[in-house]
């Protein structure tokens, strides 16, 4: 348990470090290139990487709402649905931390938004806390139907890392202007420690929504969609 443990964290960590690390230092200079399709992209191949790397130890959640979705749709122990949480959690937090050090040896930083998620005035596109609970859900049941079908036994073995690093790309495409994409709450809880606005505060809504969404995804394809895993 503890090698499993030890996966989800340094998966976790990865996921916030290199995902977030885009938004905060690459993405803040325009002149490089990698823009908005860049951070998503990012996000995306923290995944496909860290599934390929650790995904055999530990199932590769590096995500609460994963691990809920995975556990409604009969894929995940639930004794083992906190243990994976708090380890999911301090990866991120560990993250958060490290990208902050690294962040504020620049003159005249300040951490702002820190690349947390938020509603209302903490949305890039002003998008209402309706809009980011909708969009949440959504797009988090959407992305565990994708992982539950690209690892079922019904398909070709050794392709859903890429299946799952696209699936984040699409999703962070679609919801950067409304929320800064979350659906992940650990994601969401490790840079709001570190922002200096009002993201903290914001931040039942992104376990709320992808723990939600995941339970939906979870259920839709355990009732509608297996065939047999």
């Amino acid at each position: 348990m503890i090698k499993r443990l030890a996966a989800e964290g340094f998966g976790t960590f990865w996921l916030v470090f290199g995902g977030c690390g885009s938004a905060m230092l690459a993405a803040a200079f325009p002149q490089l290139g990698i823009g908005f399709a860049g951070v998503a992209l990012a996000f995306g191949l923290t995944v496909l990487t860290m599934a390929y790397a650790v995904g055999g130890i530990s199932g590769g959640h590096f995500n609460p709402a994963v691990s809920l979705g995975l556990a409604v749709a009969g894929r995940f122990g639930w004794k083992d649905l906190i243990p994976y949480w708090i380890a999911q959690v301090l990866g991120a937090v560990i993250a958060a931390a490290a990208l902050y050090a690294i962040a504020s040896g620049k003159s005249g930083f300040e951490a702002g938004g820190f690349a947390s998620n938020g509603y209302g005035a903490l949305s890039p596109g002003g998008y209402s806390l309706q809009s980011a609970l909708l969009i949440e859900t959504i797009l988090t049941a959407g992305f565990l139907i994708v992982i539950l079908g690209s690892t079922s036994s019904a398909v070709p073995a050794g392709f859903a890392p890429i299946a799952i690093g696209l699936a984040l790309t699409l999703i962070h495409l679609i919801s950067i202007p409304v929320t800064n994409t979350s659906v992940n709450p650990a994601r969401s809880t490790g840079v709001a420690f570190v922002a200096t606005t009002d993201a903290l505060h914001q931040l039942w809504l992104f376990w709320v929504a992808p723990l939600a969404g995941a339970a939906i995804g979870g259920l839709i394809w355990k009732t509608l969609l297996t065939t047999s895993d």
